[in-house]
C-alpha cells in the first residue's frame, strides 16, 4: 500500500496539472473569439455608417437617380482587409478609370453586341492585370465597369460620369469613417494580437522543459505541433500591425501613438523570430531525445528559463516599466546554456545550445534592447556559464625586481668583459646598461 501511493501521487499531479492546462487553453480560445466578435462589430458598424454617409452625400452632390454605386463602394472600401483599405480605395478608382476607356474607346470602334461585349470585358480584365500584377479591387472594378459600359451605355447615355463620382465619393467616404469618425486604437489592437503568440510561447517552452527533462521525445513532438499551428495567430498579426500602421498614417486622432506604434511593430518583428526559433528549439530537442543524446539538467532549466523571461517581457512592456527582469532571466538562461556545453553535448544538443542563445538575443531585441548589446550580454553569459564549469588557466608571470646586489654583480661582470674584449683588440661594448 505504502509503495503504491507515489505513483498516484504523481498521477493526480499529472492529472491536474493537464485539468489546469486545459481550462488555460479553453481561458485562451474564448479571449480570442471576443476578440474576434469585437472587431467584427467595429467593421460592421463602420460599414453601415459608411454606407448610409455615402448614400446621402451621393443623393445631395450627385443629383438624382439611383447612385448604388456610392455606398457600395465605401463597403467594398470598409470591407477590405484592415491596412489595405487605403492602397484598395486607390485601385478601386483606377479600376473604374480604367474600365470606363477601354469600354467607351473599344464601343466607338467596334459598336455593341454580345461578342463586343466580351472583347471589352477580356481586353479590360488583360489590362488591369497587366497593371496590378494580380487580382484585386483594380481588377474587378475595371471588369464590372467595362460590362456596365458595353452593355447599358447603348440604352443610357451619361453613365460614365455619375459611375467615376460615385466610386469617388464612396471611397472617400470609407476613408473618412476610417481615419476620422471610427478609427481603431492601434495599440490596443497590436496588444490582442500578440497576446496568443505570447501565450503559446510561454506554455509550450515550460512543455519543453518538461519533455526535456523526462526524456519524452513524444512530448517534445507535440510542442513542436502545437508551435507550427501558430501560423494564424501570426498572420492575425501580421493583418494588425498593417491595420494599425494604416491608421497611424491617416488618422489624425492617432498620430500621437506613432512612436508608441513602431516600438510594437520592431517587438513584433522579433517576436516572430522568436517563435521561428522556439520551433528549431522543439524540433532539435526531439530528435535528441531520439538519438539518445546525453541532456544534462541545465538545458531544460535554460528553456524554462526562456519562457520566464517571455512572460515577464510581456508583463514589463503593457506596464512600461524597465525591462532589468527580463534581461537577468535571459542572462540566467545564456548563462545555463553556456554550463550544458561545458558539461558535454552531442551534434544536436549543441543546436540546441545555439538556438537557445538566439532565442535568447531576439528577446532581447523584443524588449528593446540594441542588436550589437544583445549578442554581447548573451555571449558574455554563456561564456561565463562554461567558466564555472571550465575555469580557464591562468598563467601569471611575477617578474622580481633585481636586488643592489645583483647589479652590481652583472655591472663587475660586463666590465670585465669589455677589459677581456680590449684586450683582444675587440671594441669597446659601451657601458653596462642600468
Amino acid at each position: 500500500m505504502a509503495d503504491d501511493r507515489p505513483p498516484a501521487e504523481s498521477d493526480r499531479s499529472r492529472l491536474d496539472q493537464a485539468a489546469e492546462r486545459a481550462l488555460r487553453r479553453s481561458g485562451e480560445a474564448g479571449r480570442v473569439r471576443a476578440r474576434q466578435w469585437e472587431v467584427t462589430l467595429v467593421i460592421a458598424i463602420q460599414a453601415g455608417l459608411a454606407a448610409a454617409l455615402a448614400a446621402l452625400i451621393a443623393q445631395h452632390l450627385l443629383g438624382p437617380g439611383a447612385h448604388v454605386f456610392a455606398p457600395a463602394a465605401a463597403v467594398g472600401t470598409i470591407a477590405t482587409a484592415i491596412g489595405q483599405r487605403a492602397r484598395r480605395t486607390f485601385e478601386l478608382l483606377a479600376g473604374v478609370g480604367l474600365g470606363i476607356v477601354i469600354g467607351d474607346t473599344l464601343r466607338f470602334f467596334l459598336g455593341s453586341g454580345p461578342w463586343q461585349t466580351g472583347m471589352v470585358v477580356a481586353l479590360a480584365i488583360a489590362s488591369a492585370l497587366l497593371v496590378a500584377g494580380k487580382g484585386g479591387q483594380l481588377v474587378g472594378q475595371a471588369g464590372g465597369t467595362a460590362v456596365l459600359i458595353a452593355t447599358l451605355a447603348p440604352m443610357e447615355r451619361g453613365l460614365e460620369l455619375p459611375r467615376i463620382f460615385d466610386a469617388l465619393v464612396g471611397g472617400v467616404v470609407g476613408l473618412v469613417v476610417v481615419a476620422l469618425l471610427l478609427p481603431i486604437n492601434p495599440v490596443r489592437t497590436l496588444d490582442r494580437a500578440a497576446t496568443p503568440i505570447y501565450a503559446v510561447l510561454c506554455e509550450q517552452l515550460d512543455e519543453l522543459a518538461h519533455a526535456l527533462r523526462e526524456r519524452d521525445s513524444d512530448r517534445a513532438m507535440r510542442v513542436l505541433e502545437r508551435l507550427r499551428a501558430t501560423e494564424g495567430d501570426l498572420g492575425r498579426l501580421n493583418d494588425s500591425l498593417s491595420g494599425a500602421e494604416e491608421v497611424v498614417t491617416i488618422a489624425p486622432v492617432r498620430w500621437h501613438r506613432r512612436q508608441q506604434f513602431h516600438r510594437y511593430a520592431r517587438s513584433a518583428d522579433y517576436l516572430q523570430r522568436l517563435m521561428l526559433d522556439s520551433r528549431a528549439m522543439a524540433r532539435w530537442s526531439t530528435t535528441a531525445l531520439q538519438y539518445d543524446e546525453p541532456i544534462p539538467p541545465e538545458l531544460p532549466d535554460a528553456v524554462a528559463r526562456l519562457g520566464q523571461a517571455v512572460a515577464e517581457m510581456r508583463r514589463e512592456c503593457r506596464v512600461g516599466n524597465d525591462t532589468e527582469c527580463t534581461r537577468r532571466l535571459v542572462e540566467q538562461c545564456a548563462e545555463l546554456a553556456g554550463r550544458a556545453t561545458a558539461a558535454g553535448l552531442k551534434s544536436f544538443g549543441d543546436a540546441l545550445v545555439t538556438g537557445l542563445r538566439t532565442a535568447s538575443s531576439d528577446l532581447l531585441r523584443a524588449a528593446g534592447c540594441e542588436p550589437d548589446y544583445a549578442n554581447a550580454v548573451v555571449r558574455r553569459a554563456a561564456g561565463a556559464g562554461e567558466a564555472v564549469v571550465h575555469p580557464p588557466l591562468r598563467r601569471r608571470l611575477h617578474r622580481s625586481r633585481p636586488t643592489r646586489a645583483a647589479r652590481a654583480r652583472r655591472r663587475s661582470h660586463l666590465a670585465a668583459r669589455n677589459r677581456d674584449d680590449e684586450r683582444a683588440g675587440l671594441p669597446d661594448r659601451g657601458r653596462p646598461a642600468r
